[in-house]
């Protein structure tokens, strides 16, 4: 007998209707996340960056009539020498505060506080988040009270004889470098300390019995595998620090004259001091690309996928 041949028929495709259907069936239970992201996240930048290209002021003839007037804004920032001045002073209170002080104090912190007994890590923990707990306004004034001309350092170095001085006039930078670090350093050591209790004990004695030290153990062994970690950690106090404004203002106000003035000062004083909206926006722009550089510069340097 000859054998019969049955052929398959090609599977049908359903209609595209029913495929986009499918595809974003995710959209309904996330209607009510993606309005209020679109409201209250995206609808502000959309507006500010808007808003950067024209000349609308916070009171006068221009606060309701404005006009476009393109890259005008920008102009008039990069040939600003008090911008320029603001992006630098930025750039160092970032480094200084978050990427030295507290990503660099809260990683020491951590691993001193490994292996250590349950009652030593609580009180030096509690002392540190104490500190984070506290409000930025109230961290402040702590601040201006302990360097003032008549603050508490200069009454300690009295005593020993030591020269007094109004830190915040001869030191602002480092006034307000040093604030931030005793505040925000908490979480820093926080996300370490998460991140070392998931090494691998078994790797860390492995790499001890061929001989590694402590500091190669760190370097070769814990670093590497908290990474993700120390990225996200940087790139969250990157851009908390960039956007410190309250801290700043209540210290120095900015001063003394321009010495302590970051870019978000200098957008406040801009934009609601001399009614500048439009300019301030623009520096918000600057200040936002700026964020997004140093995050990029923190995946490309730690190599770590997104």
């Amino acid at each position: 007998m000859k054998a019969v041949t049955i052929q398959k028929s090609a599977p049908v495709s359903p209609p595209l209707w029913v495929r986009l259907k499918d595809h974003f069936r995710w959209i309904g239970p996330m209607a009510p996340a993606l309005v209020i992201i679109a409201l209250f996240f995206a609808g502000p930048i959309i507006w500010t960056f808007y808003i950067a290209f024209t000349n609308m002021e916070l009171t006068g003839s221009t606060a309701s009539t404005y006009s476009f007037v393109g890259l005008q804004n920008f102009q008039h920032m990069f040939n600003d020498p008090t911008f320029r001045q603001s992006v630098v002073l930025t750039i160092i209170f970032t480094l200084g505060s978050a990427v030295v002080g507290q990503a660099g104090l809260g990683m020491l912190l951590a691993l001193l506080m490994r292996g250590k007994n349950g009652v030593f890590r609580g009180i030096l923990g509690a002392i540190i988040v104490g500190a984070w707990v506290v409000p930025e306004i109230v961290a402040a004034f702590i601040w201006y009270a302990f360097l003032n001309q008549q603050g508490s350092l200069n009454v300690f170095l009295g005593a020993f004889g030591l020269p007094q001085n109004n830190w915040l006039y001869v030191a602002p930078m480092v006034s307000v470098i040093l604030a931030n670090v005793w505040r925000g350093t908490a979480f820093s050591m926080l996300v370490f300390s998460a991140a070392l209790s998931d090494v691998p004990k078994d790797l860390l004695e492995a790499a001890a019995i061929d001989g590694a030290g402590s500091m190669q153990r760190l370097i070769r062994v814990t670093l590497p595998l908290i990474k993700n970690s120390i990225m996200t950690n940087l790139i969250l106090i990157t851009l908390q620090t960039l956007a410190l404004f309250t801290l700043i203002f209540a210290m120095t106000g900015g001063g003394p004259g321009t010495k302590s003035q970051t870019l978000p000062i200098y957008m406040y004083q801009e934009a609601f001091k001399f009614y500048q909206l439009g300019y301030g926006a623009a520096i918000a722009l600057v200040l936002l690309v700026i964020g997004a550089v140093a995050s990029l510069i923190y995946v490309r340097v730690l190599r770590v996928e997104i």
